[in-house]
Formats: structure tokens, C-alpha cells, sequence
């Protein structure tokens, strides 16, 4: 007969108290049912970001979510990006919110985001605010924000949601309601004031008194900290030219019809998507000619600079409008800027001691300087060629600029004036090219011009690269971090501003994005990205890409670009 093993199991008692494990290993217990947020209040630690969510199990959810059973936390900060929506958006609300009682009349659009500053808003219904009935608004925000008036999330039908817009004007929200897939919408209601939001809130408001108010005609900036400084509102940098093609785009928009999601769904499901893309396109068009057009007319110009930040089309845009130089009696002479990084070996080292191929001080600026000044002044040239897997410059082919013909250079630093330091400034004409997007879930929900260009990277990843849309989105964030330090900060020094976006394009990316965002593991940081990007498609009447005209913008990303082969 076989003896009975040793064993440590025994007779125990029901436990009156649930778990909370954090990444550190620091473990806390309370009775079930007690929010997030005390637990993470618990171990909260001076001078660290403020936590506004948190990951459970893989899932992100609100510091109001009750804790019923043991459970691993990773708490979320305004320094991650999903908290740094999470704070923006509570904080549109609190916005609408204080507007509202303030100022009952007043509709507020949350509009677009101006780049480093915060959201460009504008109101509806009445004169523009003053600035003695901005300050009067902030202080009321602030006032709010001293409450600390409780922020409740509640699921309800979608009849009742209608009701609940109807009362309150939302006209852009009940008729976005039309193309709800689902039965049931997500509400908040801050001080009797109910309304949707894309995305989770912060639980009260005492969470958000990082921010500012600042006149902007013909409307206001709502300010707010970024993510590599959470704890405070950064120095304003005003973006004139930047705002000046957001209100170009903002007209296209309205003359197109499709100033909100509900307006572009009304178009596909109606037939007239075919008349919306055809337009779009041919403002594309009509753009790119004139950038042409005002290079060609400029004396002097030798050298045209195009940068923009990842999946804004900066390479059909460069090919489009070297079809138009040529058309303008100006033949282009591409340049690579890759080609005269310095030898591996000399590559400078970034924080964590890696090769940082996104500084300015990985090109040999000297060289380049130098080479330029020598095909401005008509000498022969004979360029370098970077060699990518030896880490080394090689000789690369002669050139030579002759009357009609201009450089073209696209690259990371082109709109940044220490990369051509000795280059006379009349002879240069710099171009900034992204995707800036302005066509909103409603009037208090914008989609960010990053999701457009993340979605198009996804696309192109999948097609082009043979990368999952979890290997795109876990680069992602290190991408947006070489575009602030290296674009964004340098883009009011372009002469011209190309704004890729198209009306339609969110209804022929989703039908591609969202089988690629499915097959994301769930559990992992991607999959938490993957399921935000899904819930906002799913508002997205889908459309075929057979629409496309073959030299679109677009076509670099979902394939079949006419452009694909074409040099100059």
C-alpha cells in the first residue's frame, strides 16, 4: 500500500478581502468591491505622473472599476498615451460642462489639435468668447475642478441615448446614433450635463487641474500637458501656418459635406462617396500644382526640402510633385539624405545607449553642406552611397545641377535650418507634408491625426512588409517620439504646408485595418491599442478602394499606386 504524500492543503476559511498585486510586487488588500482608485491612491508616490487608469488582466479600465476578485494591476499615467487621452478627454468634458452653465447658448466644438499647444475649439450659437469671458470660463473650470464633482459612467439603450441628445441639442450625435452597430451606448454625466465619449474618463474632476485657456480667433485653445512632461502645461508656441490649413481643410470639409463621421457614412450609404472622393482627390490635386506652381515662380530656388512625420504620404507627395515641376519646365534631381549618414561606428548613442540614426548629428552635415554648395554653383558632383549592411559611405553616382532642374531632398530634418546651415535661404524652399486630419466623431469627439496615420501604417505594414498590426503599434510609440523631437518642433519653418488627409479615406481603411487590429493577442499593451482603434471603426460605414483613382495619396498605403515604379 502507497503511503500518502505530505501535503500542505488544510481546511480554510472564507476570505473577507480581495488583492491588488502591482508591477513592483507590492500587494494590497481591501473588501471586495472597493474602486481602483484606492488602491492605486495607496501606493501613489510623490513626484510620480498621476495615474488615471489602469491595465487589469491585460484590459484597461477606470480607476472606478470595482476590484471583486485578486487581480495583477498595472497602473496607466498621463506619461502613457492611453492616459494622456484618458486626461484630455475627461477634460473636453469638464470644458463642455462648464461652458454650458456659464454660457447655456454656447455649443463648443472640440475642433482639432494644434500641434505642442492643445485642442483648437470653437463655439457655435453665439459670438466668439472675449477674452474677459475666457478667463471667466477658466475660472470656472478651475471652480469645477475644486468640487471634485464626481464623473459617472453609465450603459444605456440606444433610445434612450437619443433622448437624452434630443434634449440637449446634440443634433451631430443622434444622427451619428443611425449607424450604431451595437444596442447600447456608453454615457457620463458630469453635473446633470450627460453626454458620449469615445473612450474612458477619469473618475472626478479633481484630476484635472493641469490646463489653460487661450483666446485663438476665431476661437480658443484648450491647453493641457504633454506626455514627456505630464505635470505641467508647456510654454505656448503659436502655429499660424498650421492653423491656417486647418481651416483650409475645415472649408473643404463643409463644402464636401462630411464635417463628421455622420456625414461621411450618409455619403457611402447614399452612392455619393464616388463624388466625395473624386473632389477630394482634385483638391489634392489643385494643391500640389500650386506648391509647384510657387516653386517655379520663385528666383532662385535650387533645392526643394519635403519632411513630415510616418504614413503621411511624403513619398507619393514627392513624386506627384515632381510630376508637376516637370510640368512647370522644372525637372527634379532626387537626393537621399540616408546616404550621407556618418559611419556606424560614429553614430551618436541615445539615452540608453543605442545608435540613434534619428539625430541630426547621424548625418555628416559638413559633407552635405558642402556637396550642395558645389551643384548650386554648377559643379559636377560625385554623391556618397550609405551601404546599410557594412555600416559604411561608398561612392556613389556624379551629378550635376543645370539650368531647369531643382534638387529634391526628402527627409527627417528638412525643415530644420541647422541641417543646411551654409545654404543661402533664398535658395531653399521647405515643405511640410502630413495628414491632418479634421473630420470628427462629433462635436466633442475629434480623432486624432495620429490614428489616421497609424491606420495607414497598419495598411501598408500588413501589405508591404510582412508586419502584424501588433509589430507596427509596438514601434508606434517610439516613431511619434522621434516626430516630436524632429518634426513637429520645426514645422511652422516650412514655406509650405501639404495636408494629405482625405475627406474619405477612413471608409476604404477600415474594411483593411480591422481584420489586421483582430489578429492582436489579447492581454498585451497592443491588443489594449487594438481594441481602441476597433471600437472607433466600428462608427465607419466601410467602402471598396475600387473607387480610388491609381495616383491617390492613399494608394502608397492600400496598394495598386501608379507611382509605385516611377523616377525621375
Amino acid at each position: 500500500m502507497t503511503e500518502p504524500l505530505p501535503s500542505a492543503v488544510r481546511p480554510g476559511r472564507p476570505r473577507r478581502s480581495v488583492q491588488v498585486r502591482f508591477p513592483d510586487g507590492r500587494l494590497y488588500q481591501a473588501p471586495p468591491g472597493t474602486p481602483l482608485e484606492a488602491f492605486v491612491a495607496a501606493v501613489a508616490r510623490p513626484g510620480e505622473p498621476l495615474v488615471v487608469a489602469a491595465l487589469v488582466e491585460g484590459k484597461l479600465v477606470e480607476l472606478t472599476w470595482p476590484v471583486t476578485h485578486d487581480v495583477a494591476v498595472a497602473p496607466i499615467s498621463m506619461s502613457h498615451g492611453d492616459g494622456m487621452r484618458i486626461y484630455q478627454r475627461s477634460l473636453s468634458f469638464l470644458l463642455v460642462v462648464a461652458a454650458h452653465e456659464l454660457f447655456p447658448q454656447a455649443d463648443i466644438v472640440v475642433d482639432h489639435s494644434l500641434t505642442l499647444n492643445g485642442f483648437f475649439c470653437r463655439v457655435e450659437g453665439r459670438a466668439p468668447f472675449s477674452a474677459e469671458e475666457l478667463a471667466r470660463l477658466e475660472e470656472h473650470m478651475r471652480a469645477i475642478v475644486a468640487a471634485d464633482s464626481p464623473i459617472v459612467r453609465q450603459r444605456v439603450p440606444l433610445d434612450a441615448a437619443r433622448a437624452i441628445f434630443q434634449e440637449q441639442r446634440y443634433d451631430d450625435k443622434v444622427q451619428l446614433l443611425e449607424f450604431r452597430q451595437k444596442d447600447y451606448l456608453t454615457i457620463y454625466t458630469l453635473r446633470g450635463r450627460r453626454d458620449s465619449f469615445y473612450g474612458h474618463m477619469v473618475p472626478s474632476t479633481r484630476y484635472l487641474d493641469r490646463f489653460a485657456l487661450r483666446r485663438y480667433p476665431p476661437g480658443f485653445i484648450l491647453r493641457f500637458p504633454r506626455r514627456r512632461q505630464p505635470d505641467v502645461v508647456p510654454p505656448f508656441r503659436d502655429s499660424p501656418k498650421l492653423g491656417r490649413v486647418f481651416q483650409e481643410y475645415s472649408e473643404w470639409m463643409r463644402f464636401l459635406e462630411v464635417q463628421d463621421l455622420a456625414g461621411l457614412n450618409r455619403a457611402t450609404a447614399s452612392g455619393r462617396i464616388r463624388e466625395v472622393i473624386l473632389v477630394a482627390e482634385a483638391l489634392h490635386a489643385q494643391r500640389i500644382a500650386d506648391i509647384a506652381q510657387e516653386i517655379a515662380g520663385r528666383t532662385g530656388v535650387g533645392m526643394v526640402l519635403i519632411a513630415g512625420p510616418s504614413s503621411s504620404g511624403k513619398t507619393t507627395f514627392s513624386k506627384r510633385l515632381g510630376v508637376q515641376l516637370l510640368a512647370n519646365g522644372i525637372r527634379p534631381l532626387p537626393i537621399g539624405l540616408d546616404d550621407y549618414f556618418v559611419p556606424r561606428q560614429d553614430t551618436p548613442r541615445d539615452a540608453e545607449g543605442n545608435p540613434d540614426y534619428e539625430a541630426l548629428e547621424a548625418v555628416d552635415l559638413d559633407l552635405f553642406n558642402e556637396q550642395l554648395l558645389a551643384l548650386l554653383r554648377g559643379d559636377t558632383v560625385q554623391l556618397p552611397h550609405y551601404n546599410f549592411v557594412t555600416g559604411g559611405r561608398e561612392a556613389g553616382p556624379t551629378l550635376a545641377v543645370h539650368p531647369g532642374q531643382v534638387l529634391v531632398i526628402e527627409g527627417l530634418h528638412g525643415l530644420n535650418p541647422r541641417l543646411i546651415p551654409r545654404i543661402p535661404p533664398e535658395c531653399v524652399y521647405r515643405i511640410y507634408a502630413s495628414a491632418l486630419t479634421q473630420l470628427n466623431l462629433d462635436r466633442h469627439n475629434r480623432i486624432p491625426t495620429t490614428d489616421t496615420r497609424l491606420l495607414r501604417r497598419i495598411v501598408r505594414d500588413a501589405r508591404s512588409r510582412g508586419y502584424t498590426a501588433a509589430e507596427t503599434i509596438a514601434r508606434w510609440d517610439l516613431v511619434r517620439r522621434g516626430e516630436e523631437r524632429n518634426i513637429f518642433a520645426f514645422q511652422e519653418n516650412a514655406d509650405a504646408m501639404f495636408n494629405s488627409a482625405l475627406a474619405y479615406e477612413l471608409a476604404v481603411l477600415h474594411p483593411l485595418a480591422e481584420p489586421l487590429l483582430r489578429q492582436v493577442e489579447p492581454g498585451t499593451l497592443e491588443w489594449t491599442e487594438a481594441r481602441r482603434l476597433l471600437a472607433f471603426l466600428e462608427w465607419i460605414s466601410p467602402c471598396s478602394t475600387e473607387l480610388i483613382p491609381d495616383n491617390s495619396i492613399l494608394r502608397e498605403f492600400v496598394g495598386g499606386s501608379i507611382l509605385e515604379g516611377f523616377r525621375f
